[in-house]
C-alpha cells in the first residue's frame, strides 16, 4: 500500500540533505558551503514540515512529500489604515470570550508540562479530542460570524477560512484520487482538524482514520 505525507509546504530542497547520512550532509560535489549551511539550516527550522513530515518521509524512503495548504484563499488586506485597524479590533473583539480563555489555560497547562513523562503526548491528545473541534469553533470562527460590524469583518474571516480549507482538502483528494487504496498522513495546526473531518467524510473512498488510535 502506498504511504505518502501532506505537510502545509513541500520543501523537496530538503531531499537531497534528508537522504544523505549526517555525516554526509556536508559540502562538496558541486555543493558548496553557504548551500550545505542553508539546507542544513533549512532542516532544522521549528516546523512540521521539517522536523516531522520530511523527516519521516525520508527515513520510510517516500519520494516526496505533496504540499496542502496553496494559500489561494488568500486576498490582500485593506489597504486603508483606518479600514485594517478596524478589521482588526473587530476580530480580536470576537476572540475575547470565555471559550478562547479556556483554551489558553489549556495550553499553559500542557506546555508547563512538556518536559514530564508522556508530556507531548498528552499534548496531541488534547488538541486531538473529541470536543477540540467545538472549542476551536467556540473561540475563533463561531465568534467571529457573531462580529456585528457593519462591514462584515468577521463573516469575511470565516469565509476566508472555510475556502482555504476546502482548497486544502482538496488537495488531499486529488493525490488520493491519483493513487487508490493508499494511506496519507496530513499535518496540520489544530485549528484546521474539525474542518478536515467535516469535510474529509462527505468525500467517496475516503477514510479517516481517528489518531486516537495512534496517540492513545
Amino acid at each position: 500500500m502506498q504511504r505518502s505525507f501532506l505537510p502545509q509546504e513541500s520543501p523537496d530542497r530538503l531531499w537531497c540533505n534528508l537522504r544523505l547520512a549526517p555525516a554526509e550532509r556536508q559540502a562538496g560535489d558541486g555543493l558548496d558551503d553557504g548551500l550545505a549551511a542553508y539546507l542544513e539550516q533549512w532542516r532544522t527550522r521549528q516546523n512540521e514540515t521539517q522536523l516531522i513530515a520530511a523527516a519521516l518521509a525520508a527515513r520510510l524512503g517516500l519520494e516526496r512529500l505533496w504540499s496542502v495548504d496553496d494559500h489561494t484563499a488568500d486576498s490582500p488586506e485593506p489597504t486603508d489604515p483606518a479600514m485594517l485597524k478596524a478589521n482588526e479590533e473587530a476580530i480580536m473583539g470576537a476572540w475575547d470570550n470565555p471559550a478562547t480563555r479556556q483554551r489558553q489555560a489549556q495550553s499553559e497547562q500542557l506546555n508547563a508540562r512538556l518536559e514530564q513523562p508522556d508530556g507531548l503526548l498528552n499534548l496531541y491528545r488534547a488538541y486531538n479530542a473529541p470536543d477540540a473541534p467545538m472549542l476551536v469553533y467556540q473561540s475563533d470562527f463561531g465568534a467571529a460570524l457573531a462580529e456585528p460590524s457593519p462591514q462584515g469583518f468577521g463573516r469575511k474571516y470565516v469565509g476566508y477560512w472555510e475556502t482555504r480549507n476546502l482548497r486544502m482538502v482538496a488537495n488531499m483528494r486529488d493525490v488520493i484520487g491519483l493513487n487508490p487504496g493508499m494511506r496519507l498522513l496530513t499535518i496540520v495546526g489544530a485549528s484546521h482538524k474539525g474542518y478536515y473531518e467535516a469535510y474529509l467524510h462527505q468525500m467517496h473512498d475516503v477514510e479517516v482514520v481517528d489518531t486516537a488510535l495512534v496517540l492513545d
